[in-house]
């Protein structure tokens, strides 16, 4: 099937990575919104490339053909203009859905969840975008998932690539899915896929390989401002003198040591019209490897200020961008260190369990745990009306859970509750 039951640890590590995403939101002052999981299928279609084979369609419908949310960014933008804003900061975590070859073992469903933040809104060049580049870096920063590289580039950049290497316009689209494999394919499968499948001329193709093999900083961005072809492209122009705009801003936020200026970078869909990004987890295989190997993308994003403009009557465009992160590739990748290292998840936050060591105490338990929950505390009792003391504390250690507190004859005649620590067995009357 390619989708997953989640049992409790996972849902619980799932929870409190969601929280930690949600906390980086909300500190750069976005707002949530939600969007439906079902969406007319012509909201979806011709947005997303060669990718849009991975829609799930529902037929007929009561006279509607409808589809299954694809990403959170679509519908998004169909909001926008739906409801003629302008302006917002937003944040959306919710469930997508794409009928791909699933691959468990690396965190890729039919059915899983995206972690969306996103600028509306007409403002200066690259300010919002180096935002989202700044809350990727805090969120990987955060996970402490190691270490990690977000390669930045820009459809603009690439599309001048295309054009001084003479590829038709037509082709701009179809040669970008390609080239956007080069983190899963070497050179030769790519450049053969450019030739055989997309009827690009083999001059071409060495041409476009000169360029999009291409990283670094600050310097190959100069390097390729005195390009003599790529400087007398306008849209390439652009795109570089925004970049280095970019990289400026980033190095204010002290993160630009972490980014890379990466030309094969090309993000498969369609609506991408300026800034394009991606962060990837890197590993050393071991002591002897100089050069980092990395273990795949956990989140992406860019610009596409042209997507709302579709949906508007009118054609009115709203400059967007924004930032996804890939939560359960990251899941794949804690759950597999929490294995490892045999570590627990608390599938539960209860603090106390309400326990009694004698018979007949069972109205004791209630009372007391009812007083707990009302107080806003997090409590547990056994459904058993006479359990063994054993058991109920056997219960906390296995579950993580903190406290218990006792209730017996002579807690009841003192009018007190004994509260035992189950880690150190501490008891104190109270």
């Amino acid at each position: 099937q390619g989708t997953r039951d989640n049992p409790p640890a996972h849902t619980a590590l799932r929870d409190r990575l969601l929280a930690a995403v949600v906390t980086c939101f909300k500190r750069h002052g976005a707002a949530a919104i939600d969007t439906p999981v079902l969406e007319l299928r012509e909201t979806l279609m011709g947005k997303y490339g060669e990718q849009a084979k991975l829609i799930y369609e529902l037929q007929d419908q009561g006279g509607e053909l409808l589809a299954l949310r694809y990403d959170l960014t679509v519908p998004f933008a169909r909001y926008l203009a739906m409801n003629k804003i302008t302006n917002i900061k937003r944040y959306h975590i919710a469930k997508v859905y794409r009928r791909d070859n699933p691959a468990t073992t690396r965190g890729r469903y039919r059915e899983f969840y995206q972690c969306d933040f996103d600028i509306a809104g007409q403002f200066d060049p690259m300010i919002p975008d180096a935002e989202c580049l700044k809350i990727v870096h805090e969120i990987l920063s955060d996970l402490q998932l190691g270490d990690f590289l977000i390669k930045v580039n820009d459809r603009r950049i690439l599309n001048g690539v295309f054009a001084v290497c003479g590829i038709p316009e037509s082709k701009f689209i179809s040669t970008c899915s390609t080239i956007d494999k080069l983190d899963k394919m070497p050179w030769e499968e790519v450049r053969s896929e450019m030739v055989g499948e997309k009827g690009l001329s083999p001059e071409a193709a060495d041409r476009i390989g000169e360029y999009v093999q291409l990283h670094g900083g600050l310097d190959l961005i100069e390097r390729l401002l005195q390009d003599p072809k790529l400087s007398q492209n306008k849209l390439a122009k652009e795109g570089l003198g925004d970049m280095k705009l970019l990289f400026e801003y980033l190095t204010l936020f002290g993160i630009a040591g972490k980014i890379s200026f990466d030309l094969s970078l090309a993000r498969g869909l369609d609506y991408y019209t300026g800034v394009i990004y991606e962060a990837v987890l890197l590993q050393q295989e071991n002591d002897h490897v100089e050069e980092p190997v990395s273990v795949g993308s956990v989140a992406g994003g860019g610009r596409y200020d042209g997507l709302v403009g579709m949906f508007d009557p009118k054609g009115r465009k709203v400059p967007c961008v924004g930032v996804s992160i890939g939560i359960e590739r990251i899941f794949s990748i804690l759950e597999e260190r929490m294995k490892a290292s045999g570590e627990k998840v608390r599938t539960t936050e209860t603090q106390v369990l309400v326990a009694t060591p004698h018979k007949h105490l069972l109205a004791a338990r209630l009372k007391l745990i009812s007083e707990l929950w009302d107080a806003g505390i997090k409590a547990e009792m056994l459904y058993k009306k006479d359990p063994k003391l054993l058991k109920q504390l056997q219960y906390c250690e296995d579950t993580g859970i903190p406290l218990a507190a006792i209730v017996g004859e002579q807690e009841l005649t003192d009018g007190v509750v004994k509260l035992r620590d189950v880690t150190t067995r501490e008891e104190v009357r109270m």
